[in-house]
């Protein structure tokens, strides 16, 4: 399988150095992040979209839980690397896929990033199953006579309820089961989820770039490369969103090579 990215997220420097050592033997390990607390595991997350998390608990400015919690509903395959084994049945609640305890032993280690290797290369797998799903549903809606979809929105705004039009709409944002309208100067909760959103938009009108994010094609100003061949849509109220892996060769296909 490809090479995967992984998330090394502990305060102290030497158990972050074994962590290294020991992922440096692992064939399949590619790219390796590191970061040495909460919010700098948080801000590393969201731009390395790394495949596996190897998280600490206790650290400063939060624990791993919080770490977790802040990701979404959709966070990095996660193995707990932790020097406190009281954590572990909230951990497994928390759908990690193994709790090593420190001292760290190598053999111990092994078997949970193997654990971890599979249910990433399960969850990779996943994702291209529906991408492909997705693309036939495209050309189905493309082929499709049927009238255009609804393409307005009432919002609540200071008591009263406001009608917002696709044209006037930049980008729709997942916020757990409800998605943030984004307009220009302002944004608004909208009360539905991204994926039923989505079922109902115009597929020639708005492309889904990542699985948090849906954006008007005629909003998407210009596609800037970011490092190991990342892909990010600037939109023209100056926002950027960061394409997601799945959904990268789409917006290859459909924007950069028409």
């Amino acid at each position: 399988m490809n090479e995967l990215t992984i998330l090394v997220v502990d305060d102290e420097p030497l158990a972050r150095r074994r962590l290294l050592r020991l992922l440096g033997k692992m064939e399949w390990v590619g790219r390796i992040e590191e970061a040495a607390d909460a919010a700098e595991a948080k801000r590393v997350a969201q731009q390395a979209q790394p495949d596996i998390l190897l998280l600490d608990i206790q650290m400063p400015g939060g624990s791993g839980f919080d770490v977790l919690e802040s990701l979404g509903p959709e966070p990095p395959v996660v193995v707990f690397v932790t020097a406190f084994d009281h954590h572990a049945l909230r951990a497994f609640e928390a759908n990690a896929v193994d709790y090593v305890t420190k001292p760290i032993e190598p053999g111990r280690f092994a078997r949970a990033l193997e654990h971890a290797r599979i249910a990433a290369g399960a969850r990779l797998q996943a994702d291209r199953v529906a991408e492909l799903q997705e693309t036939i549903a495209s050309l189905k809606r493309t082929l499709s006579e049927r009238p255009k979809k609804p393409t307005e929105f009432w919002v609540k705004a200071r008591g009263d309820y406001l009608r917002i039009t696709s044209d006037n709409v930049i980008r729709f944002q997942a916020e757990r089961d409800y998605v943030r309208i984004h307009v220009t100067g302002a944004d608004y909760l909208f009360q539905e989820s991204l994926s039923s959103l989505e079922r109902r938009l115009d597929g020639g009108e708005f492309l889904r770039i990542h699985r948090g994010a849906i954006v008007r094609r005629g909003a998407i100003i210009r596609i800037k490369q970011a490092p190991f061949a990342a892909l990010i849509a600037v939109l023209s109220d100056g926002s950027e969103v960061r394409v997601g892996r799945t959904y990268a060769p789409t917006i290859r296909a459909k924007l950069i090579r028409t």
